[in-house]
């Protein structure tokens, strides 16, 4: 689930939120909200608006 958060993200082209996800990949919102904080933790994705996460690149 992580690897399809991320490619979304870079897909999107711009900050999503986690709802903005669930949207996209069709997916349960627990699941993704999983990934988003085990992405998080790894310092993957980066928060540059309130709410909103992209790649950390």
């Amino acid at each position: 689930m992580k690897e399809q958060v991320l490619k979304a993200m870079k897909e999107a082209g711009k900050p999503v939120s986690a709802g903005d996800i669930t949207k996209i990949l069709n997916a349960d919102r627990k699941e993704v909200d999983k990934a988003f904080a085990e992405l998080k933790k790894e310092g993957v994705i980066v928060s540059p608006v309130r709410c909103k996460w992209a790649p950390a690149e």
